[in-house]
């Protein structure tokens, strides 16, 4: 079985995306009946232009209760500058950087198009799969390491 050690394997590539000039209650909606905790937000032709998270509506909520909402758009509200990779990361630089950060998703793009998404859950079942235990009950577990190509110059993208 060959198992996937690239963000282009493990990545997700149907996504719910938002507009930045989508309204935070339509945005807040989506996000809930979808039962995901954040989402890209792209412009018309793919390119991604941030993210928005529960988080950053928890922040639009707090405003919206101390003072008046300075808009009502996902573009005052989103990270216009989200943490990316490239979808020829692999899988231990991908589990090493979830490790490190709080983040729950990763954006996938080349060219600042969006590709793809990656969360924790995606590298969980990867390295579930990687140490599955051999039909025999041997031990399966293989040194994660021998994922890195060694050859790239920086792991991130």
């Amino acid at each position: 079985m060959t198992v996937p050690s690239l963000a282009r394997d493990i990545m997700k590539t149907e996504l719910v995306t938002l507009s930045a000039d989508m309204g935070l209650h339509d945005a807040a909606m989506l996000l809930v009946r979808n039962r995901i905790s954040g989402a890209p937000v792209v412009s018309e032709d793919g390119k991604l232009e941030g993210i928005l998270t529960e988080k950053d509506l928890m922040t639009a909520l707090i405003d919206a209760a101390y003072d008046r909402l300075p808009s009502t758009k996902v573009s005052s509200y989103m990270n216009s500058e989200p943490f990316t990779i490239s979808e020829q990361l692999d899988l231990l630089s991908i589990a090493q950087i979830f490790q490190t950060h709080h983040y729950r998703r990763l954006l996938v793009v080349r060219d600042d198009e969006l590709l793809g998404l990656v969360s924790r859950r995606d590298v969980l079942k990867s390295v579930i799969r990687l140490i599955e235990p051999a039909p025999d009950k041997t031990s399966a577990m293989l040194y994660l390491s021998a994922l890195r190509d060694g050859n790239e110059e920086s792991p991130f993208g």
